[in-house]
């Protein structure tokens, strides 16, 4: 994540699952079933069966670990190595770069868990894939504590609000450990995986790419302050496009996509 693509990525990543989690409350709400199982099509019969009953997140996620390692691999100059040993001594290197794969790591486990818990085991379990997604969510909060270490000003003020987004991410998915069920415990966290993706997007372009064509000012609170009414207009844009992920599914599940 050390530039605009190394943002973009896995922004766009966390969000569009995000997008894929809300769908999946919108349709249990909607059609009164489970997240984790949703009603089957009525047309999910005969020569393709088979083809469209399998489920493709856990290779999604797997394919957008490889895609995010290239890209992390593409963005190293030189040889990627765990430590020097020039001039007798031993130091470190590439400590966001290792930060960043270990990220990617825990993508590419979930989807692994996720591929074998529905689509190679006869029963699908699903502590597995919450287990995993916990597992990987636990990580990815350190992580981001320790990528501020060197940061100051504004971006500091961005990667803090973050944080804050993957706290919050980290506690649903923990408590959705003990109620798996859970109708709020599942919006909340397709809303945290929205922000937290828009947001990292949102961040690769401020600090980057910004619109205005002028770099944000760290010793400006202006532009700090400005850091914080834009994370909340992000919280809003996401809750708003909840909304109407709602309702196109409520037209498309009653009026539109109608059992025979």
């Amino acid at each position: 994540m050390g530039g605009f693509e190394g943002h973009l990525y896995p922004g766009l990543s966390l969000f569009l699952y995000g997008l894929y989690q809300a769908q999946l409350v919108s349709r249990a709400l909607i059609c009164n079933s489970r997240v984790q199982y949703p009603p089957c099509r009525p047309w999910d019969q005969g020569r393709w069966a088979k083809l469209r009953q399998i489920y493709y997140i856990g290779p999604m996620k797997i394919l957008s670990a490889f895609i995010l390692v290239a890209q992390e691999l593409n963005s190293v100059h030189g040889q990627l190595v765990l430590i020097s040993k020039m001039y007798h001594q031993r130091d470190f290197l590439y400590r966001k770069q290792w930060q960043h794969l270990t990220l990617y790591l825990t993508f590419f486990l979930t989807g692994c868990a996720d591929t074998v818990s529905q689509n190679l085991m006869p029963q699908r379990c699903v502590a597995l894939e919450q287990g995993t997604q916990a597992l990987g969510i636990f990580l990815f909060l350190p992580l981001m504590v320790s990528h501020m270490q060197d940061t100051e000003g504004v971006e500091l003020q961005f990667h803090i609000l973050l944080t804050q987004a993957m706290f919050l991410l980290t506690v649903v998915v923990t408590a959705e450990l003990w109620a798996p069920n859970a109708m709020l415990i599942w919006t909340m966290k397709a809303f945290l995986y929205m922000i937290t993706g828009s947001w990292l997007v949102q961040i690769g372009f401020m600090l980057f790419k910004p619109i205005s064509g002028y770099k944000w000012m760290d010793d400006d609170k202006n532009d700090i302050a400005f850091a914080t009414t834009f994370f909340c207009w992000h919280v809003v844009f996401n809750a708003s496009l909840m909304i109407w992920i709602y309702g196109f599914s409520f037209l498309w599940y009653c009026y539109i996509f109608i059992k025979d």
